[in-house]
């Protein structure tokens, strides 16, 4: 007899999700991140990576009003339609060179996640390749004091992950949201406080 999916079927989240006009459950995670930290502020700039399908944009842009700006990028299109602020680009992120549109940005998001194998291994090490690369791109275009938030699976590259991200970010924070299913490994690592880049020397 095989195991129930876990994933398949809506919970009490994902139908929540529904009701407040969100396309998915993921809007809570953000949510419960957002109030722990206090991730954003009217007027920021926001660059949303794997937005697909569109919730943490949605709730980011509500959180940044009128007078914010919003880039959402996604190799999926958004099931939703974003506000006149808000942007989308449907596209891989890592072979865009229009990232920077409305950067230097206040927060950079990355809810990007591989396709899963079942192979948890590999799974982790995709995930560790985008999350390094998600905060490669906060560590670019991040102003100084902004923030990044990044998911990524739990695996032995983990450590290796928030090292690199206390190099660019004063405060170091590791959210695993309620709204996270039980049988899930995925972990946020929450960078506040970006770090005064050097100039270059010549």
């Amino acid at each position: 007899m095989s195991k129930r999916n876990p994933y398949k079927g809506p919970d009490a989240n994902t139908l929540r999700a529904k009701r407040d006009g969100y396309p998915a459950r993921s809007v809570y995670k953000l949510e419960e991140i957002d109030r722990r930290v206090r991730l954003f502020r009217p007027g920021m700039s926001v660059l949303d990576l794997g937005a697909s399908p569109g919730s943490w944009s949605l709730y980011a842009l509500e959180k940044v009003g009128k007078g914010g700006k919003l880039l959402a990028i996604d190799l999926k299109p958004l099931e939703t339609a974003l506000p006149p602020s808000g942007t989308f680009l449907l596209g891989d992120a890592r072979e865009t060179a229009a990232l920077s549109t409305y950067a230097p940005y206040d927060v950079v998001l990355s809810d990007m996640a591989p396709n899963t194998s079942g192979n948890r291994m590999a799974d982790q090490a995709r995930s560790f390749e985008l999350f390094m690369f998600a905060l490669g791109v906060a560590a670019k275009l991040t102003k100084e004091g902004g923030s990044f938030v990044g998911k990524i699976f739990m695996g032995e590259d983990f450590t290796l992950a928030r090292t690199e991200l206390k190099k660019h970010f004063a405060t170091e924070k590791i959210v695993r949201p309620e709204g996270t299913r039980s049988v899930s490994y995925e972990i946020f690592l929450v960078g506040q406080d970006r770090r005064k880049t050097e100039p270059v020397k010549p």
